[in-house]
């Protein structure tokens, strides 16, 4: 079985490492996390991500500017946003966007 590869951006290195953690708990996920802008675009030249998870610490200029950039690179990439929240949440979030898309 083929794993969905998810990005996960964040500044809040604790935060970034748990949320890689519960994705990665998921035997159909693969998360990779990253802390700056600069290394989720080169992750993303690297690996062929279906979902780019943002959260804490990137501004909305920046998922903005990151998106484009994504989105230019591979149309079908899954942009989302995530607020916190426990792990019901998190998974919930990236269903629902892997469904609607």
């Amino acid at each position: 079985m083929k794993k969905t590869e998810i990005l996960i951006i964040g500044t809040h290195p604790d935060i970034v490492k748990t949320i890689v953690r519960l994705i990665n708990n998921r035997e159909d996920w693969n998360g990779t996390g990253v802390l700056s802008a600069a290394e989720a675009i080169n992750a993303f030249e690297a690996t062929p991500f279906t979902v780019v998870l943002f959260g804490g610490g990137i501004t909305e200029q920046e998922e903005q500017e990151l998106t484009t950039h994504f989105t230019a690179r591979h149309a079908s990439v899954i942009c989302i946003r995530h607020y916190g929240g426990g792990s019901g949440l998190l998974y919930g979030e990236i269903q629902q966007a892997l469904l609607s898309n």
